[in-house]
């Protein structure tokens, strides 16, 4: 049983491992390369300029977004997260008896209360 524990978790941490070791590996790798200079590095205004889908660009570098852009991305997130969360329950509900199943109401009803909020308020109306 302890062994199946440190199994799983072995591998969690490995990949954890890769995850931190692959990126900076890369980095250090193309560091060494300016270093050397295998890579080449001639900055240019051309080269620092703004680009934007290959059109000039329209405003200084500092825009200011709309809020509403960030209240929708935000509660996108919040129910994409829901959806992931409800899915493993939903496939395994018949295993876990009814103690689940109020629980997740309540989950679902926390969120239905932030949602009628959010819609009382205004939140998705685009003005």
């Amino acid at each position: 049983m302890l062994d199946d524990y440190y199994r799983q978790y072995g591998l969690v941490l490995l990949l954890i491992g890769a995850a931190v070791i692959v990126p900076l590996s890369m980095m250090m790798m193309s560091r060494m390369a300016q270093m050397l200079h295998i890579r080449p590095h001639k900055p240019s205004p051309v080269k620092s300029d703004i680009y934007e889908c290959g059109m000039e660009t329209i405003g200084g570098r500092w825009v200011q977004f709309n809020f509403r852009y960030y209240l929708f991305a935000l509660l996108f997130l919040v129910f994409d997260v829901t959806a992931i969360f409800i899915y493993p329950w939903a496939i395994t509900l018949r295993e876990l008896g009814g103690d689940a199943l109020l629980t997740m109401l309540g989950f679902i009803a926390i969120l239905g209360v932030g949602w009628a909020y959010a819609w009382r308020k205004g939140a998705f109306e685009w003005r």
